[in-house]
């Protein structure tokens, strides 16, 4: 499966630096490819995190990633349902890529805003 063929974001945000990263990646990919993508483009850019908040997704909750958090000697906390202080930077972030998309979708790269510009 190529990027082309992505259907999916993994978004990470770092409560330290306020950053966010959206990584493009297949629904359907399994744990270990998760975890190389997650892997390639955050441990070896930005190091290991001493804390990981992760939705209740059975991907991250599996026998690999727990191992994998054992080894690096990350702690794994779980995001409550609704705790706006704890994940609301990633949740703006899905909100925005939200609408990035639903515009795309209904615009295509022709997309004008309010004042006629045309955001491509």
């Amino acid at each position: 499966m190529g990027r082309e063929n992505c259907n999916a974001f993994l978004i990470i945000a770092d409560r330290f630096s306020k950053s966010v990263r959206c990584l493009s990646c297949h629904k359907e990919g399994t744990a270990i490819a998760k975890a190389l993508l997650f892997w390639n483009n955050i441990i070896s850019t930005c190091g290991v995190p001493k804390i990981i908040i992760s939705f209740r997704d059975p991907k991250f909750t599996s026998e690999f990633w727990t191992n994998l958090y054992d080894i690096l000697c990350t702690k794994l906390a779980f995001s409550k349902s609704y705790h706006p202080q704890k994940d609301g930077l990633a949740e703006r972030m899905i909100q925005t890529m939200e609408n990035i998309i639903r515009r795309f979708c209904a615009y295509g790269m022709e997309y004008k805003d309010h004042e006629g510009y045309t955001n491509d």
